[in-house]
């Protein structure tokens, strides 16, 4: 299928590998649509990629080498033990991930999109006006342009979802993650390539280090629980929306510390407290499954079709899988519809085995979490085993393999 105009809705990780793979795929004309400004793109939050994963989207030519990033190759689980200053540790396991920062790897990515792409940032497209030889765009500036095909990648508060599958929104999970990164790397375990699962009851908060794009690293960390609810404490967190860093109310924030100080270990308490209070945000947990990830001539990718949990550790994976895959069916196909159905096949039960993993994962961590303190590496291990059972063997922790058949 060659040829023909596309518009990208969204233009982060997801959206820039769409464009990406559009070109690829032999669109003449590529536009991608972001609303954020260029100056807003410095996000660092980190995100982890499977070693085995990377490995299959290098090959297919959506990361390389030379993008900054930080080796991880253990996971220990620690609980409160006293004032044993690492705490004692429950459980470990292998942990081959390379550790990115969101800003530096959409830096990457963003670089990668050819001059030949239309990169518009600070354009807000506000309605998606499907008709029978495409689609057109509505921007907030009265602007409007036809195109053959849209693809919305522009994550889990689609403006193209919405206009494929009005009311589909993503559902919130009943919990937040507090995340934060800071420059106290100094004297971090194993060299830093362990990463970190303190466990308290109620929740669990994940520590890795990670690239800070100038040649350092920064520690990030993001932990899991349920805000009390409580007059003051718990916003109405179930219309998909974030709290970044001067939104969070400071009897939240005093809560958040407060169950650090009581739960963690000396020295962990100690790394997430000493977090600069403008480098840390709350991200509500959502979930989301779309009944189609193509409709006529629009199509999802990335957090736009589906929302996983991030227990998973596979979030980015999917993204750029998905590109990947649209690529492959951009390719094989002769007809814009052949394009599309075949996307749909091979990335919609993707989406849902991934999505219930995590919902399995997140119930197991989270929302009915076990007597930690009692754990041992067998006890672990079995709890561990019975969050994947029922995953089918392409689809597991780290996300989905595209090698096997």
């Amino acid at each position: 299928m060659r040829g023909g105009s596309v518009a990208v809705v969204g233009g982060s990780i997801a959206g820039c590998a769409a464009a990406l793979a559009a070109y690829r795929g032999g669109a003449e004309r590529v536009t991608v649509f972001e609303r954020a400004d260029a100056r807003l793109r410095d996000r660092g939050v980190g995100i982890a990629l499977h070693s085995d994963r990377y490995d299959e989207l290098r090959d297919a030519g959506y990361v390389a080498p030379e993008m900054p990033w930080a080796p991880l190759t253990r996971r220990v689980w620690s609980v409160r033990d006293g004032e044993a200053d690492h705490g004692r540790a429950i459980g470990e396991q292998p942990f081959f991930f390379r550790a990115y920062s969101w800003g530096s790897l959409w830096s990457e990515l963003r670089r990668r999109v050819p001059e030949e792409v239309s990169y518009r940032s600070g354009s807000v497209v506000t309605g998606v006006e499907p008709d029978s030889d495409g689609v057109t765009l509505r921007l907030a500036d009265g602007y409007r342009e036809h195109f053959d095909v849209v693809i919305g990648a522009d994550g889990y508060r689609s403006v193209v979802r919405e206009a494929m599958f009005p009311g589909t929104d993503a559902t919130y999970a009943g919990y937040v993650g507090w995340r934060g990164t800071s420059a106290d790397v100094a004297d971090l375990p194993s060299d830093g390539c362990d990463a970190h699962t303190v466990v308290f009851p109620g929740g669990h908060c994940m520590i890795y280090r990670i690239p800070d794009g100038a040649g350092g690293h920064l520690l990030n960390w993001v932990l899991y629980t349920a805000p009390p609810r409580t007059d003051g404490l718990h916003p109405d967190l179930r219309t998909p929306t974030s709290l970044p860093p001067g939104r969070l109310n400071s009897e939240l924030t005093a809560h958040l510390r407060a169950l650090v100080a009581d739960n963690f270990p000396p020295y962990w308490a100690g790394r997430v407290l000493r977090t600069p209070a403008e480098t840390t945000f709350i991200q509500p947990i959502y979930d989301l499954e779309v009944p189609r990830y193509a409709s006529g001539r629009t199509v999802l990718v990335g957090d736009a079709a589906s929302v996983a949990r991030p227990h998973i550790g596979g979030g980015s994976v999917k993204a750029l899988q998905d590109a990947t895959a649209l690529e492959a069916a951009w390719t094989a196909g002769d007809t814009w519809n052949e394009v599309l159905e075949r996307y749909d096949a091979g990335r919609r039960p993707v989406g849902a085995a991934m999505v219930a993993l995590a919902r399995r994962m997140g119930s197991a961590q989270v929302e009915n979490t076990p007597d930690w303190p009692a754990m041992g590496q067998a006890q672990f291990d079995a709890w561990w085993q019975d969050q994947n059972n029922g995953s089918d063997r392409r689809s597991g922790f780290g996300g989905h393999s595209i090698r096997v058949g």
